[in-house]
């Protein structure tokens, strides 16, 4: 399973019911693809994706363009084939995981760096548009006083106390370079003891609250950083690979009016609106059209 995919599990299970269907058929592909000369937009079977999708659909609507929804779709292996075939038009991406699906061993990290891989390795009638600011990835996490009294602003800082704390997170977390490993590596840190816990979920919140453990394995984009004031420290050295939002496009079937208008999303799109619109949509069930409206109308692109 993908990071985004399994990144995005609690927050799933929380508003799965809000996340946008296209056409109302239970199955997201049913159809042949736009109705006339309307863009298919896709979105994957989690709320954050459908959110970003819908945010793209009513930014395209408000430049007069046509769109068509067809969201709730499962893994990549199926949406990017309908990408590539031109049956879906436009798919919001993260960097990083379309990479690691493309080409596995890449080690780009960067924004810059993966965004030129993918340039490279994508097929010819695929490409990339503008990447948001926006990112759901890996962070480590600390609660607020935690961060207060050791003024922990970036992982770097970690060196003079990781010694003393328990790290929390998914099993995998404890041997992964995108984990302890890659923490060890880049950064020299060696932690007290880590405990195996859910990925980003309730579990590994709760106990990064009740202090059984002093820094979590959570992601960038997850309602419980803001609704707990968790701080996730800063990883100037990028041992949690760029995961930047970026539209996925058919260059052939999206015109230069849309990639204009869906690059003028990305610009302005950042990880705290992503976070404050899933806390919005997990805390006061709002649905991803509403949050998506009114991010745009703020942002002065509807």
């Amino acid at each position: 399973m993908s990071r985004i995919t399994r990144g995005v599990a609690a927050l799933a299970a929380a508003v799965l019911a809000l996340t946008a269907c296209g056409g109302g058929d239970d199955d997201p592909l049913s159809g042949t693809g736009s109705s006339g000369d309307a863009i298919v937009i896709g979105g994957a079977d989690f709320p954050e994706s459908g959110l970003i999708g819908e945010i793209y659909a009513q930014a395209l609507e408000a430049k007069d363009i046509k769109v068509e929804r067809k969201f709730g779709i499962g893994s990549r292996e199926v949406y990017y084939k309908q990408v590539e075939s031109g049956a879906i038009q436009v798919f919001p991406e993260y960097n990083g995981a379309l990479l690691a699906f493309i080409d596995k061993d890449n080690a780009a990290s960067t924004s810059e760096e993966v965004n030129k891989a993918l340039t490279e390795k994508l097929p010819a009638q695929l490409g990339i548009l503008t990447s948001a600011p926006a990112e759901n990835k890996d962070s480590l996490a600390v609660t607020a006083a935690t961060a207060q009294k050791h003024n922990l602003k970036s992982i770097e800082d970690l060196k003079s106390v990781a010694s003393t704390f328990v790290v929390g997170g998914p099993p995998e977390f404890k041997t992964r370079k995108q984990g302890l490993v890659g923490l060890k590596d880049v950064y020299g840190l060696e932690f007290k003891s880590f405990k195996s816990l859910d990925t980003a979920g309730p579990i590994t919140v709760s106990n990064l609250t009740g202090g059984q453990i002093q820094a979590a394995n959570l992601f960038s984009t997850d309602a419980s950083i803001k609704k707990n004031n968790f701080v996730a420290l800063a990883d100037p050295k990028n041992v949690f690979g760029a995961q930047n939002v970026t539209p996925l496009i058919n260059k052939g079937r999206v015109s230069t009016d849309a990639q204009s208008a869906l690059n003028a999303v990305s610009a302005k799109l950042t990880t705290t609106a992503l976070q404050d619109m899933n806390t919005d949509m997990a805390d006061n069930k709002t649905d991803p059209a509403a949050a998506a409206k009114k991010w745009l109308s703020a942002n002065g692109l509807s």
